[in-house]
């Protein structure tokens, strides 16, 4: 795994971020002041009982919503302080994410679903090399010409990983990424995950419930009710898991 020590630089930073949602009788908040880092190089698991604000978190930190208040910096930017246009172009060009429902456009083959970011990004050319290089790396360079109902599960997140690779992102969001899927394969998916750090470089911030999946981490942050309640570096599933019931008593 990789080193983690608190002198890495953070990819994304946030601080005293707040953010709530409206209800039917006002507001409801969801982030109270977060304030947490996650480093470069590293890969971060995000905990918590359901209902704690770990997607916002994640959303918030991905550029994909706003804070109400606070600031999140993606390297030396501010992603508060961008309009739509400069958010949509950091996500296209710098962010990839990773969902539990895989996203993938069913009338497009893996490959074609693969070669769409680069497609997306303006005036770069796509080179089939690269789009089977992504494919070969998750595994899949034998299912090229599939459309997404021709595969299982696994195989359909492995191209959405594929997918969200090939254009070199600066960091990766990973949202209960093995979340539906068998224990083997999700397995493969924080293997792949793993690998995303420790050869490509790669920073990823993963949402996850399971203790085993975060044991694959450099890091796990436990949020409740809106706020940071803790940190455990080098995790097991063990230390994990007993964390996850002190936090949700």
């Amino acid at each position: 795994m990789s080193l983690l020590t608190d002198t890495l630089l953070p990819a994304v930073h946030l601080t005293a971020v707040t953010r709530s949602y409206p209800g039917a009788t006002g507001p409801v908040p969801v982030l109270h002041g977060v304030s947490v880092g996650f480093p470069q190089r590293a890969l971060t698991a995000v905990m918590g009982p359901s209902g704690s604000g770990k997607t916002t978190l994640l959303h918030v930190a991905a550029g994909l919503d706003k804070p109400d208040n606070g600031s999140v910096f993606l390297g030396d930017t501010d992603l508060a302080a961008c309009d739509e246009r400069a958010l949509t172009r950091i996500r296209r060009d710098r962010i990839g994410f990773v969902f539990q429902q895989f996203n993938l456009l069913p009338m497009l083959t893996a490959y074609e679903n693969v070669a769409l970011p680069l497609r997306l990004q303006g005036g770069r050319r796509v080179r089939r090399a690269q789009v089977m290089e992504a494919l070969a790396q998750v595994g899949l360079a034998d299912k090229a010409d599939r459309r997404p109902s021709q595969l299982s599960g696994g195989q359909q997140q492995r191209v959405a990983i594929a997918r969200t690779l090939v254009a070199e992102p600066e960091i990766v969001f990973a949202d209960e990424p093995t979340g539906s899927l068998d224990r083997g394969t999700g397995r493969q998916i924080m293997e792949l995950l793993r690998d995303t750090v420790d050869r490509a470089g790669r920073t990823v911030v993963m949402v996850t419930h399971d203790p085993a999946a975060a044991a694959c981490a450099d890091r796990v942050v436990f949020l409740s009710d809106g706020r940071i309640v803790g940190r455990l570096d080098h995790p097991t599933a063990e230390a994990v898991a007993h964390q996850l019931s002190v936090w949700e008593r």
